[in-house]
């Protein structure tokens, strides 16, 4: 920027008519490049004034008949770019002529409704400027864009940046089109000032964007499910735009009475894009956003970047927040999704999670009228019917977020988890699911061959020494999968009925030589969460018997398991000895 710009309009007007007088003969690079330079030394306030004077040439070159260079356009699109960011659109025409110019800029020549094949570098210049033209806006004329009679005009802008979202192979142009759509639906999260849209602005927004719903969640599913080579700002970027979006047209507060008040005048054609927010449309919206969530979860929940899993949890407390009675459908997936961030690895993740369920928790109900509580337990009881099957057919990514799904149920749920477990059918679908889940694999443990017997002098030193022996289990091999697993049986010996649990193990423990090493090693881990004990590991004792070892490498688990139990009390005795010293 120059040191002394110039402030009088007139001067800067007599200052920049050449430029702009030749460019309107000569529209090339340079005469270009030279009005972008002849601009940088005049004020913001002087180029308010002569803003359409100088628009002019520049959108003189755009408009004028015939194929044109890249170069040139894309010299076009850097000015047009610094005029908007030094000054505002206060007129409505002015906006919806830039907005459409820009529009044709991005879509093929010979097929408007698809993107054009050129250069990266383009394609960005225009998406910056297009960008650019919906922050200028000045007051309430960019409302004026949502109108019913823009519907065709706003259509074939959203679906020209969804395509290049969905099919651009650039991860800069994919973004770039992604942060257009945040500021075409008035949702721009960037650190300039924007305009607030208000209660009617909301609704305006809502009514128009729901014609385009099936086209967005359409194309953002795919972005979102895209290949992970993309890089995880896209996937967040495209989760923003969907949830957005969702939000606007879903809104609770929008959703109480029916679009009966469409803008008068003669539509013709234009009436039929019209959407109206029926209850009978809102439900049938809401089953399908369900299938486009379920399929957003599946993807982000264990994405291995965390922002992707914060954006999940975003998504489900903005959803949850905004429009929980009007997509009720999906209530249960956002409950899933925000309880499945509980135990996040990430702290930042963990944290807003938790801030989040305690936001959620604090409404009293959802869904209408069903008790938080109640979603809870249903959900909690449909993961545990599933849960076997996940643990077989699942990878150990996903079996985690499933394991974490269910200790982050038990965590919220608190004291209430007593509750759920009195339910007979309950229980027995819990304890059922946690017997199937840890069995043991003892088909390849040579726990003999590898190891010879230990002499009695092996167990002198302290119990806290002693090695544990790794435990080997049909359905997984990752240890977090098993701590996970001993997680949830402390949480429930922690806040359920201890009686009740013991009871109901020990059923299973002498019902089956199949389900007694589990039963023993649940009832390890629900004993030591009664007791609130927390420790990192079991220890084991060593065995001292050698029967065959067939028999021995099928039972060693049994033994050891059993002897885990034995420890705590022992341990304990001598810390309350030690104490009375």
């Amino acid at each position: 920027m120059a040191e002394h710009q110039i402030e009088d309009p007139k001067i800067a007007f007599a200052y920049l008519r050449p430029s702009c007088v030749l460019l309107t003969k000569e529209p090339t690079v340079a005469n270009v490049e030279a009005l972008s330079g002849h601009l940088h030394s005049v004020s913001d306030g002087a180029l308010q004034q002569l803003q359409d004077y100088i628009l002019f040439p520049l959108r003189f070159v755009l408009k004028s008949p015939g194929s044109k260079r890249e170069g040139l356009i894309q010299a076009v699109m850097e000015a047009v770019t610094y005029v908007l960011e030094s000054t505002c659109v206060q007129s409505w025409d002015s906006l919806r002529d830039l907005f459409s110019e820009l529009c044709l800029c991005l879509c093929s020549p010979k097929d408007p409704g698809k993107p054009a094949t050129t250069s990266e570098e383009l394609k960005l210049a225009v998406l910056r400027c297009l960008d650019t033209l919906m922050h200028s806006a000045y007051g309430d004329i960019v409302f004026k864009l949502y109108e019913p009679s823009m519907l065709p005009g706003l259509g074939a802008a959203v679906s020209l940046l969804l395509a290049l979202a969905e099919h651009e192979k650039a991860r800069g142009v994919q973004t770039a089109s992604l942060k257009c759509l945040l500021s075409l639906f008035q949702q721009c999260d960037c650190v300039e000032e924007h305009i607030e849209p208000g209660r009617d602005e909301r609704y305006l927004l809502g009514r128009t964007l729901a014609t385009f719903l099936p086209g967005i969640s359409r194309a953002l599913s795919l972005v979102i499910s895209g290949d992970v080579r993309q890089g995880h700002t896209v996937t967040v970027k495209a989760m923003r735009v969907w949830y957005k979006a969702v939000g606007l047209v879903m809104a609770d507060e929008q959703l109480q009475k029916t679009d009966n008040d469409v803008a008068a005048g003669n539509l013709g054609l234009v009436e039929k894009l019209v959407v109206k927010r029926s209850p009978s449309w809102r439900k049938t919206t809401s089953q399908r956003l369900a299938l486009v969530l379920q399929k957003i979860i599946s993807c982000t929940s264990a994405h291995p970047h965390w922002r992707v899993r914060l954006e999940l949890v975003n998504l489900s407390h903005f959803l949850l927040s905004q429009c929980s009675q009007s997509v009720g459908e999906c209530v249960g997936l956002l409950l899933e999704a925000l309880v499945g961030a509980v135990n996040d690895e990430e702290p930042e993740v963990k944290h807003r999670c938790n801030a989040a369920l305690d936001e959620v928790a604090q409404m009293g109900q959802t869904n209408g009228r069903q008790d938080f509580t109640d979603i809870l337990s249903e959900n909690l009881h449909s993961l545990a019917s599933s849960l076997p099957r996940l643990m077989r057919t699942s990878d150990d990514q996903r079996k985690l977020f499933v394991l974490n799904v269910f200790l982050g149920y038990l965590k919220i749920l608190g004291p209430k988890v007593d509750a759920v477990l009195s339910s007979a059918v309950h229980l027995e679908r819990i304890s059922k699911a946690l017997m199937q889940v840890m069995e043991l694999d003892v088909t390849d443990v040579k726990i003999i061959e590898e190891r010879t017997l230990t002499s009695s002098t092996d167990l002198r030193p302290d119990l806290h020494q002693i090695p544990s022996q790794r435990k080997y289990f049909l359905y997984f091999t990752d240890d977090k999968i098993f701590s996970a697993l001993r997680k949830i049986c402390r949480m429930l010996g922690y806040y359920g009925n201890l009686y009740l649990l013991v009871d109901r193990f020990m059923e299973f423990y002498r019902e089956s030589s199949v389900y007694r090493k589990q039963a023993a090693l649940v009832l390890n881990e629900v004993i030591v969460g009664a007791a609130g004990i927390e420790r990192n590991c079991l220890q084991l004792l060593p065995a001292s018997k050698t029967p065959t070892l067939h028999q021995l490498n099928s039972n060693i688990w049994q033994i050891c398991i059993q002897l885990e139990s034995n420890q705590f009390p022992v341990m304990n005795c001598r810390k309350f000895a030690a104490s009375c010293c």
